[in-house]
């Protein structure tokens, strides 16, 4: 058996590794990779594996640990989020500036100090982010939603080029709708592509707007064009335009899966000129069927009010002599009691006031003078006049006393 070296142990092994790196990877290095974990500890640092995958396979190639800490994390965090719209999460692509270190436990690691959100995203992605925070911001963003699509929106005008297909396509599709519906479209010319677009759609909304009880609904469209073209619908000017012009605005400028801020702030937003058109066809197709189905309720609610009221008529027609009979039958049956309470009140009164009768008679029998006069009372007159004092009498006048069955003369000698 050879001989072998004095072994070294892992620690010094790695501690090696450890010096090596840090002389031979002295500077901070801009990396690009995909965020498979992000796991935020209780203390407030970020821990991460970044990794990259083969571009035909989508296999790993590549795979290192990394530690964003806590003081650079609560600064990373928010501004990733405020400039790309998402949380730093698992599955973004980013790009990182990192130092490179070793540790003899823990091994090889990377140390996140900075990231660049533009690649995250892109640019152009990160503008449009932007833009929308800012309608967000303004509370305009969701204005021309807010707006009630009208009934009947045959009144129509259209933002285009003159020369676009779409338009066309458009066109056709409202005047040869199969229900028969009338449309007026009235194309208000645009450039649909270039550096002119924000310019020429704010120009043509302004136009409408001078006009605007003319219209029921404003549609924009495009006929077909590059997705990267979709970035000159984009802008602030054109968006805020929009969404705060007081018609609803439809839209079709759009990819199966790709959306404009435009889309974003219009009422409606479709793929392509013709589901515009059909978008259209439908709300007065929709209107149709409501008319439509007025009008039969209303004839049918007739119909059954007719029937009822004849039916009522009917019934009310068979049971009138039954219940005319009834009801004198029953008006007699009350009647009678109170004929007979009456008959008896009546009788009790006449009872009542006989009796008071004869109690005031008797009262009156015992207070007439004939019956004064039969207890033995009289009544002395001088000259015809009662006397009711002696002093209404002198000695010598000639009186007469009235008493029981008869009356005499006489005259008065002495007065005491």
């Amino acid at each position: 058996m050879n001989s072998i070296e004095e072994p070294l142990t892992l620690y010094a092994l790695n501690n090696m590794v450890h010096g090596a790196i840090n002389e031979g990877m002295p500077l901070r290095y801009w990396v690009t990779g995909e965020l498979s974990e992000v796991r935020e500890a209780s203390n407030g640092h970020c821990y991460i594996e970044l990794v990259q995958r083969d571009e035909a396979t989508n296999e790993l190639i590549a795979k290192a640990r990394g530690t964003v800490w806590a003081r650079i994390y609560s600064l990373l965090k928010p501004y990733f989020l405020e400039q790309t719209g998402q949380p730093f999460s698992a599955g973004l692509k980013v790009l990182l500036q990192v130092t490179v270190g070793f540790h003899e436990l823990y091994g090889y690691a990377l140390d996140v100090c900075d990231i660049e959100p533009a690649y995250t995203v892109g640019d152009m992605a990160r503008q449009r982010m932007l833009v929308i925070k800012r309608l967000a911001e303004e509370g305009v963003i969701d204005l021309n939603k807010e707006l009630s699509f009208p009934l009947l929106p045959q009144r129509v005008a259209v933002i285009s080029s003159s020369t676009a297909a779409g338009y066309g396509d458009f066109c056709d599709q409202l005047q040869g709708n199969r229900y028969g519906f009338v449309f007026y479209p009235h194309l208000f010319t645009s450039p649909m592509q270039g550096n002119w677009v924000e310019q020429g759609i704010i120009s043509a909304l302004n136009r409408i707007a001078e006009n605007v009880d003319m219209w029921d609904v404003v549609v924009i469209i495009r006929g077909g064009g590059a997705v990267s073209e979709l970035s000159c619908f984009d802008t602030y000017d054109l968006a805020n335009n929009c969404a705060q012009f007081p018609l609803p605005i439809i839209t079709g400028i759009g990819h199966q899966r790709d959306e404009s801020v435009l889309d974003i702030v219009a009422h409606t937003s479709v793929k392509t000129p013709t589901a515009a058109a059909e978008l259209l066809i439908h709300a007065m197709l929709e209107q149709s069927a409501f008319v439509e189905n007025a009008r039969q309720d209303i004839v049918t609610a007739v119909r059954m009010r007719i029937d009822a009221e004849k039916q009522r008529v009917n019934t009310v027609a068979n049971r009138l002599p039954v219940s005319a009979m009834l009801a004198l039958q029953n008006e007699k049956m009350r009647l009678q009691p109170l004929v007979q309470r009456l008959s008896s009140s009546v009788e009790l009164f006449l009872r009542e006031q006989h009796h008071r009768l004869d109690i005031l008679r008797e009262k009156a029998d015992s207070a007439s003078p004939q019956h004064i006069l039969s207890l033995g009372y009289s009544i002395t007159r001088v000259n015809g006049k009662a006397v009711r004092s002696v002093d209404e009498i002198t000695p010598g006048d000639e009186v007469v006393t009235v008493v029981a069955g008869g009356e005499f003369a006489s005259t008065v000698k002495e007065k005491k």
